[in-house]
């Protein structure tokens, strides 16, 4: 990677710029950089921008934002590695920001420190973009596992979910079963005691009949 390739950095809190680090290459880097660092969106960590073959890389954390603008030739990933590094040697020094505001020679001392990590992702591009890939596959996969966990439990709820439904037919069909019985046992009684009736009435008529019968051959004899 060229030495070229990191054009422009800064620190910012909010829209005011505490620290900066830049190359001798000509150019409005830092003019645009201060534009969209005025137009960033307030709900966004991550931001970037391409303009004229350059990219615009943002970090929001805290407050404080994190820029670096380097040749499209850079890869996103290199520039979040250097936003990153420079994230963390602030937060050490100055303890997540909180120093900063009472630090009047802060370009002054923070600015080596930029450029130095500017040279160090050059130097060490290789490696870092090896790196980042890993941790790219790696969140892959952390991804994927989260991902098939939350299915499984879904499933493992379904089936959950599946057995006690089960479990409540079965019981309704245990009631209406029940139920049923209990219809029939009252049915088979009613229709048991209507043949009682009829059989009783037959009685009767059959009695009647034959007591009839007997006066008729009395009346005759």
């Amino acid at each position: 990677m060229v030495p070229e390739s990191f054009l422009y950095s800064f620190v910012a809190r909010g829209t005011v710029v505490l620290a900066e680090s830049h190359t001798e290459l000509p150019g409005n880097f830092r003019q645009i950089a201060l534009q969209r660092l005025q137009e960033l969106p307030s709900s966004a960590d991550r931001f970037t921008y391409n303009y004229h073959r350059h990219t615009f890389t943002f970090l929001i954390e805290d407050g404080y934002t994190y820029c670096a603008v380097v040749n499209e030739s850079v890869g996103t990933q290199l520039s979040i590695a250097f936003l990153e590094n420079v994230k963390t040697d602030f937060n050490k020094i100055y303890g997540g920001g909180g120093k900063a505001a009472d630090t009047a020679a802060l370009n002054k001392e923070f600015g080596p420190i930029m450029k130095e990590q500017m040279q160090y992702i050059i130097t060490h591009a290789d490696e870092i973009e090896k790196l980042q890939k890993l941790r790219a596959q790696v969140s892959q996969v952390k991804t994927v596992m989260h991902d098939n966990i939350i299915k499984t439990l879904e499933r493992e709820r379904n089936i959950t979910n599946l057995a006690d439904k089960a479990d409540e037919l079965h019981d309704s069909a245990q009631t209406y079963k029940g139920i049923t019985n209990q219809i029939h046992r009252k049915m088979w009684w009613q229709n048991m005691k209507m043949k009682l009736v009829v059989i009783g009435i037959m009685v009767i008529l059959a009695f009647v009949i034959w007591l009839s019968i007997c006066r008729g051959f009395n009346c005759t004899n």
